[in-house]
């Protein structure tokens, strides 16, 4: 596999996200964002050696490609990616607070974006279904012989 057009893959697309936001099109980032995580999701698949190729990346002129790497190198380079993103959350504007907002994660235990056990195949039980949004499943509703009634109905209706 060839790391370095992957990395630059990785790169070309965050910097993409980050101008669709400024502009405002949604959409259009969340597509370079989806880019940007597939090109890391190849890189992960490889191992350690793919994760160390974004590495390359925390010396990257543009602070949000710096960012967005040590992001997601945090488990695999911690004090490397800690430093990156404690310099860019001294400043100002979305990359900084985005930064910040990374650093808060990892300090309160709640970062996942590279979990451990991907490393060697999920050894977690499966995770139970999320909830859902209805408050019971359908075979609780009301018993078939209770209809419900409508205005023609009623009587005068």
């Amino acid at each position: 596999m060839d790391f370095e057009n992957i990395v630059q893959d990785f790169a070309h697309h965050v910097q993409a996200q980050t101008e669709a936001t400024w502009r405002g099109d949604a959409k259009t980032g969340n597509k370079h964002a989806k880019k940007a995580i597939a090109a890391f999701t190849k890189l992960r698949s490889i191992g350690d050696a793919g994760r160390d190729a974004l590495a390359v990346l925390f010396s990257h002129p543009r602070m949000d490609v710096r960012v967005m790497a040590a992001v997601f190198l945090l488990r695999h380079r911690t004090a490397e990616a800690k430093a990156v993103l404690e310099e860019a959350a001294k400043g100002q504007g979305l990359v900084p607070f985005g930064a910040s907002e990374a650093l808060k994660r990892w300090e309160e235990g709640t970062w996942a974006l590279d979990p451990a056990e991907d490393d060697a195949g999920s050894s977690e039980e499966p995770r139970p279904a999320p909830p859902t949004k209805r408050g019971r499943p359908r075979t609780e509703r009301a018993a078939p012989d209770k209809r419900r009634g409508s205005k023609r109905d009623k009587r005068g209706g």
